[in-house]
């Protein structure tokens, strides 16, 4: 079981049974939860700060990001994860949880090393229990 991953949707239904999901399957111990892109970059860099502090604090293992999102989406965050905070959370994977069929996010997805699999919504107990060897 992770100790705790960061769900990112802007859909308040979709995060609700993301976390039903991921308690179900016992997935994780903590889930966090984002509304956009910004919501969780922000969070990313509130948790250097936290992490300089606190040698045990445990900062997300994983994080399933939705794509399309208002204020910025999942690309937009994955750049700037990318570019400002991939060292400092090297650690940390993605999983793209989104409703998109086009061929081209899928490829979009692969120039991102953070990203480890791309899924679609929505999320199911059997999806995480074929990730879960992967992540414990």
């Amino acid at each position: 079981m992770l100790k705790s991953i960061l769900c990112v949707d802007d859909d308040p239904i979709t995060l609700m049974l993301c976390k039903k999901v991921i308690v179900k399957a016992e997935f994780s111990e903590e889930i966090i939860f984002a509304n956009n892109g910004q919501e969780a970059y922000d969070l990313f860099q509130s948790f250097v700060a936290k992490k300089d502090r606190d040698a045990i604090f445990q900062f997300p293992q994983l994080i399933f990001l939705d794509l399309n999102m208002p204020v910025m989406n999942g690309w937009e965050f994955l750049d700037l994860f990318k570019e400002n905070l991939s060292n400092e959370f090297s650690q940390t994977k993605v999983i793209i949880l989104s409703s998109t069929i086009d061929p081209s996010d899928y490829q979009k997805a692969k120039q991102y090393e953070m990203v480890s699999h791309f899924l679609s919504k929505p999320i199911t107990v059997e999806m995480l229990q074929n990730l879960k060897p992967l992540y414990s």
